[in-house]
């Protein structure tokens, strides 16, 4: 850690010259002030002594206390004892004065003038930092801190921190991926969807949002149509946008994506099957059989995003992956709805020469997922925890799900619900007239999170009276209570409009 007399960490801000024209004394100051109003000089971080800073700059020790003492009496700086001089907080707390350095203001560089994409331009994340703080938190996507398996997952570290296992992982693998983690991928995992795939034939990433982003890069340009589903999950939809493809899209009813809305000139499709994003409603056998039959007669790559399809369901389906006999679906899985969001380990699966060049993509993005990570998660599923996990996450998420369809008809009835068996959220649409957004506001004050449904539409008028209920982290006896709250939030917004 940098100390107060490590010159090379001050050379920048303290610069005098015996040309400026004034005092060296003058100098200075000005020097540190505008390092103070720019945010430069952590508070907990003391200035160099004054004789180390007198030596730097090649003046008398005097000059230096003289300005540091002004610069005291004005209330830039405070004096500790044995301890030097420090910035006072109180000027960190007030906003910063562009006035100040309006001189360098004029120089700034346009940096939107010279971006070509603009991420921030897309819709922003649904954002609930304090969720787990929360009574009622119905959020999409957390972890349960109750059914995270602790002492497992510490095993499985523990085990990955040994002598052995270290010298495993602790090299550079470069665009290779832990051989322990893609094997237990392709024998415990893939085979529940009903794939079976090759060792080349599997890619580690940063989660499922990574791999999409990378299938975008890789494989769109200006010009390229993604046909997906409306609503369907906007971070794809956007991903997609700034790869400069145009989304084309595809309603939804109760048996997913309408297959014959699908624009034939579209070169990409992309789907979440198993359940689809957000109403969790599965794709019907006969419409996936429809839809590789379009894509095989057009020429159409599908990308599959397994979405929530991790979990034991009562009537599971197979991958698309599964019954694809032309190569041209792609498979996109994730570990965080078991494990948690946190850690950011997903996978991709399709053919050899592919894999091969996304793998190529990813060396120069990343190199390769954090090794440590990769071996923690090979362990967890070796060892049958991540089966064990998922039954008991399986077993919880369905007894809540119940709870919650019946707290919703008992206290929400006006609200029709998504029949849909299995996932971790459920879909509502409120009477008309509802506005979602601000029931959320309304249901926040009362500590009950919801997610209103906007975001997931693409079209210009967006539809305001859908929300989505999640149940991956809240407790089974939170959610009646919870939806009595929700329903006097929405009770009270009635009555007041």
């Amino acid at each position: 850690m940098p100390t107060r007399n490590d010159t090379a960490i001050w050379s920048g801000l303290f610069r005098i010259s015996p040309d400026s024209g004034q005092t060296l004394q003058a100098q200075i100051r000005q020097a540190v002030v505008a390092a103070i109003l720019d945010r430069q000089i952590a508070a907990s971080m003391p200035l160099p002594s004054c004789r180390i800073l007198a030596e730097r700059l090649g003046v008398a020790r005097g000059t230096v206390v003289l300005a540091f003492q002004q610069l005291v009496d004005q209330g830039f700086l405070i004096a500790k004892e044995r301890r030097g001089h420090f910035v006072n907080p109180d000027v960190l707390a007030l906003p910063p004065k562009p006035e100040e350095r309006l001189a360098d203001q004029e120089e700034r560089i346009d940096w939107r003038a010279r971006q070509h994409v603009f991420a921030s331009d897309m819709p922003p994340p649904m954002k609930m930092e304090n969720w787990i703080k929360a009574s009622y938190p119905f959020v999409y996507g957390q972890f349960d801190p109750g059914l995270f398996p602790t002492a497992e997952w510490r095993e499985c570290n523990r085990m990955a921190l040994a002598v052995l296992e270290i010298r495993s992982w602790a090299s550079d693998m470069i665009d290779r991926d832990d051989p322990l983690l893609i094997e237990q991928i392709q024998a415990r995992l893939l085979p529940r969807r009903g794939i079976f795939a090759n060792p080349d034939e599997i890619l580690v990433t940063l989660g499922a949002q990574h791999a999409i982003y990378m299938l975008a890069q890789l494989l769109m340009t200006k010009g390229s149509k993604v046909a997906m589903e409306d609503p369907g999950y906007p971070d794809a939809r956007s991903i997609f946008r700034l790869a400069g493809a145009t989304v084309a899209p595809v309603p939804v009813d109760s048996e997913g994506i309408r297959v014959d809305h699908i624009p034939r000139d579209a070169g990409f499709v992309f789907v979440t099957p198993s359940h689809h994003c957000p109403t969790m409603v599965p794709l019907s056998e006969p419409r996936r059989e429809e839809l590789l039959r379009l894509a095989a007669a057009h020429d159409q790559i599908v990308i599959e995003d397994g979405y929530d399809s991790q979990l034991f369901d009562d009537a599971p389906q197979q991958a698309l992956k599964s019954i694809d006999r032309t190569g041209r679906v792609i498979h996109v899985g994730s570990m965080s709805k078991t494990l948690a969001p946190g850690l950011r380990l997903g996978y991709i699966v399709a053919p050899a020469e592919l894999i091969a060049e996304l793998r190529a993509l990813r060396r120069f993005m990343l190199r390769h997922p954090p090794a440590n990570n990769q071996r923690a998660v090979a362990l967890f599923l070796s060892l049958g925890h991540h089966e064990a996990l998922v039954r008991r996450m399986s077993a919880a998420f369905a007894e809540r799900r119940e709870r919650l369809v019946q707290s919703l008809d008992a206290f929400l009835p006006e609200w029709h619900v998504t029949d849909s068996a299995g996932g971790t959220s459920v879909w509502l649409e409120g009477p008309p007239g509802t506005q979602t957004e601000a029931l959320a506001r309304s249901a926040a004050a009362r500590s009950v999170l919801i997610e209103p449904g906007a975001r997931f539409f693409d079209r210009e008028n967006r539809p305001r009276r859908f929300m989505r209920l999640g149940i991956s982290s809240i407790p089974l006896q939170s959610i009646e209570p919870g939806i009595r709250e929700l329903a006097s939030a929405a009770e009270h917004r009635s009555v007041a409009a």
